[in-house]
């Protein structure tokens, strides 16, 4: 099974620990390949020399007639025939060879008559010491790769926790928690502490708690706007309202009235935002059937639309705002689309579906947007902004698209209790 990596690591922490991995290699291959070479040179020179120096005496013996000793001898048993020839050529040599099963240190020289003489040296401490310093410097090296890549680890990772925590904020933010913040120490400078400057990272978090802190300036500015906006509106339509009640009865009086109705609904639509944005709305649940509500939900818009029940379920929800979800679907159905304007009830899952030109494609790829118009053409309004923002209190999911054949579709999607 592969091993499951922790939340905060990543690309970034996998990539810095191959390249420290990686760095520590080449570091500690280039530092021990030196050393070795240089051990080495200095190791086989010392017994060049000490080979040579007792072919020295070794001639000079062999010249004044003297017996050879000391491993010295005339073509000997076990000396390499390429030094063997380079000696016989005139010059003389060095060469390390095994002989007799151990390390051997051979210097030749020329002899008489086409012949070498040659000393044999002992190798074998030399070539033991090289050995155990070759496994000395694999091990340090080891531990000195393993050691500085658990330092770098650390270092990245206390990296990566802190981007990790900054892009966990950035995406609660982005979910509408603009109340979040990372409060990185190193940007607080009641805990910053002068031996910890502010580092990149913490200029990242801090950029982002600023950014936060403006929007939710901006936005809770724009909620109060829109709440004094409805309020302060509310008294004059109300007398308005009233006055277009005593107008004599006509086509003008007609209009006047409708355009009054109609300011009416969006200055309380307008106020209905302002309480969603606010978040002080409350549930008052019960259990309903959905089958039934919904057919009360379009006789209460006012709509002909069609209401078909697949599958009857019942929920657990707030029957007033579920009826206003539901009932604003269908009002932007056959406000902005064309008929047959058909819902559905389908167990949990409610599907609005008119037979127009289909949502905009910003609609459908980012949600509603209060009054967006684009190319000239009608916005949407409210309906399906406060319809999305009642489904979010409800706990349901509203999502919108368009059908293949041409006709938006609304689906929202509620937890169900039991079935019928």
């Amino acid at each position: 099974m592969r091993p499951t990596l922790p939340q905060w690591s990543g690309t970034l922490a996998a990539k810095a620990a191959a390249f420290i991995t990686v760095m520590c290699c080449a570091l500690a291959a280039l530092l021990g390949v030196l050393v070795h070479v240089q051990v080495t040179d200095q190791t086989v020179g010392q017994a060049r020399d000490q080979a040579l120096q007792r072919l020295t005496q070794a001639t000079e013996r062999y010249e004044a007639g003297d017996s050879l000793k000391g491993g010295a001898g005339v073509d000997p048993p076990g000396l390499p025939p390429t030094l063997r020839n380079l000696a016989v050529g005139g010059d003389r040599g060095t060469m390390v060879a095994d002989f007799a099963g151990r390390p051997t240190m051979w210097a030749a020289g020329p002899a008489d008559g086409h012949r070498a003489l040659a000393v044999a040296v002992d190798y074998s401490q030399q070539a033991r010491t090289i050995a155990g310093l070759d496994r000395a410097i694999l091990w340090s090296s080891g531990l000195a790769i393993g050691a500085t890549l658990l330092v770098g680890a650390l270092a990245v990772t206390r990296v990566t926790r802190r981007l990790h925590t900054t892009a966990l904020v950035a995406r609660r933010i982005s979910a509408g928690d603009l109340d979040a913040r990372v409060n990185d120490p190193r940007t607080d400078p009641r805990t910053k502490a002068p031996a910890r400057p502010q580092d990149e990272v913490a200029a990242v978090a801090a950029a982002l708690d600023s950014m936060a802190s403006s929007l939710q300036g901006k936005l809770l500015a724009e909620q109060r706007f829109t709440a004094d906006v409805a309020h302060e509106l509310r008294t004059p339509l109300t007398g308005l309202h009233a006055a277009a009640e005593l107008l004599p009865p006509g086509r003008p009086t007609e209009l006047v009235r409708d355009r009054v109705a109609a300011l009416r609904t969006l200055t309380e639509d307008l106020l209905e935002i302002s309480r969603l944005d606010t978040g002080r709305e409350r549930l008052e649940l019960d259990t309903e059937q959905l089958g039934p509500l919904a057919e009360r939900a379009v006789r209460g818009a006012g709509s002909d639309a069609e209401v078909t029940v697949v599958r009857d379920v019942a929920v657990e929800t707030d029957r007033r705002r579920l009826e206003r979800v539901l009932g604003n679907l269908v009002a932007n159905a056959h406000k902005h689309g064309r008929g047959p304007v058909v819902l559905t009830v389908d167990g949990p899952v409610v599907t609005v579906r008119d037979h127009g030109d289909g949502f905009p494609e910003y609609l459908v790829v980012h949600g509603p947007q209060r009054f967006r118009t684009e190319g000239g053409a009608r916005g949407h309004g409210l309906g399906l902004t406060i319809a999305l923002g009642q489904a979010e209190v409800l706990g349901a999911r509203l999502e919108f698209a368009n059908a293949p054949d041409g006709g938006a579709v609304a689906t929202l999607t509620l937890a169900a209790q039991e079935e019928r």
